[in-house]
């Protein structure tokens, strides 16, 4: 994982959706400042948000940003944000070619994204209520409806209002680590959500997506530890169903079974240290829940069939 800082750019305009902005902004936050460094800016240092609050003392949309940063663009309401609106595009379509600029979008964010013509051969998404909105502006963009995110390189797109915190999930997990995302994401009392057809997502995040609450808590509780000694009656006693129920449950809800979801944790708890460390194989078994170097050899090999 990346040990650098990351300084964030919250970009805000009369109109903000507020949700848009302080649920990845909490999430972040929660995970501390020597990962993260939010800042809030704006094309004037005092805007109304769409709930009537009032945002004050934002600082001036920088001239150049020092990579690693992120350009987090909030959702707005389209007819509120005038010659503002106008600034904010100009301002990414100048310091978004800068090295080590990543771009997140939630909402209609996507939209400024698009008039700056920087989604034009990407695959991207936003709210289901703009994604027409968003092809006229950017027609030689991919718009995928129906996706909680999507990235394609260095440009992160996502759906409307909650789908922010599943991308800032994301870039936790990304810029920090899968752990870390899962406990950000049980502080927050959310669920990891994901759009279940991309092919890149990681095993932490595969099987996720969708909305049952007792397979989501054992999904949780394994993947806060994936050593521990877990056996199918032990999953389904942590919530206080039968292991046949359980399977049941797994199956129909997350498409796959309890045991084989394990498996595909430790053998990416396994891959992750393997590439991340110096350890020897049977330290990265014993911290994987394999029960020995030559049974984590054995499922590495099978995953790469």
């Amino acid at each position: 994982m990346n040990a650098a800082v990351l300084d964030v750019w919250f970009v805000a305009t009369d109109g903000l959706l507020l949700l848009d902005l302080a649920g990845p902004a909490e999430a972040f936050r929660m995970v501390g400042d020597e990962h993260f460094r939010l800042h809030f800016a704006g094309p004037r240092p005092r805007l109304q948000a769409l709930s009537g609050a009032v945002l004050a003392d934002l600082e001036p949309l920088p001239d150049t940003l020092t990579g690693p940063a992120l350009v987090l663009v909030p959702g707005h309401d389209p007819g509120m944000d005038g010659a503002g609106g106008d600034a904010i595009v100009a301002w990414l379509r100048r310091v978004l070619p800068q090295p080590g600029v990543q771009l997140a979008t939630v909402c209609a964010g996507a939209l400024y994204a698009g008039r700056a013509g920087l989604l034009d051969g990407r695959r991207c998404t936003t709210h289901y209520a703009h994604t027409r909105d968003l092809q006229a502006l950017a027609p030689g963009a991919k718009v995928e409806a129906d996706r909680v995110f999507v990235q394609d390189g260095q440009v992160w797109t996502s759906a409307g209002v909650t789908a922010g915190i599943d991308l800032a999930l994301q870039l936790i997990a990304t810029q920090v680590s899968p752990q870390c995302a899962a406990d950000v994401a049980r502080r927050l009392v959310v669920y990891f959500r994901r759009g279940g057809d991309d092919p890149q997502l990681s095993a932490w995040f595969m099987h996720r997506n969708h909305l049952h609450p007792l397979v989501h808590r054992v999904q949780e509780k394994l993947a806060h530890d994936v050593a521990a000694d877990w056996s199918l009656e032990t999953m389904a006693e942590l919530v206080h169903v039968t292991p046949r129920h359980l399977t049941r449950l797994f199956r129909e809800h997350a498409n796959v079974a309890p045991t084989t979801y394990l498996r595909l944790l430790r053998v990416a708890q396994a891959q992750s240290l393997l590439a991340d460390s110096r350890l020897p194989m049977e330290r990265v078994a014993e911290l994987s829940g394999f029960g020995s170097a030559r049974d984590l050899r054995r499922v590495l090999a099978r995953a790469r069939q």
